[in-house]
């Protein structure tokens, strides 16, 4: 995924992108901002984007936390991630579970949650009859 962000990254002339290959629960954020700063960044992003990734994460609120250390306060933050189907589509909820677990997502981890906590102007969404639950917002600074 990296080789293909790259990529993707010089086709377009990109020069403020700066990938990272870590573990989203273990990483140190100020050795990450040192990075950052020491490639010519700024050392916090303007924005960040975390799809059906933090529900594959156990310990998804750490890595959350760890994400939005390294976020400006007035960052633009969203989540898509999974839940079990609403309505109708209830009946496919054995079926989503099972494609879940097959990938190692926990369905029950509603990360989206941590942007309607921690951002305001939370925009909500949702698509295929409530399995995939989206959130947008800008992140609260410090109190």
């Amino acid at each position: 995924m990296l080789r293909q962000a790259r990529r993707r990254a010089v086709k377009a002339g990109w020069e403020n992108v700066i990938l990272i290959h870590a573990d989203a629960v273990l990483l140190d954020p100020a050795a990450v901002r040192a990075t950052i700063q020491g490639q010519g960044g700024s050392g916090t992003s303007d924005a960040a984007l975390a799809t059906y990734s933090l529900s594959l994460m156990p310990e998804w609120r750490k890595a959350w936390a760890n994400l939005t250390e390294l976020l400006r306060d007035d960052a633009r933050v969203a989540v898509v991630d999974m839940q079990e189907p609403v309505g109708w589509a209830r009946l496919l909820t054995p079926l989503a579970r099972a494609a879940c677990a097959l990938g190692g997502a926990d369905m029950a981890a509603h990360p989206w949650q941590a942007v309607e906590g921690d951002c305001t102007g939370v925009i909500r969404d949702s698509a295929r009859a409530g399995h995939l639950q989206i959130r947008a917002g800008t992140l609260r600074g410090p109190a």
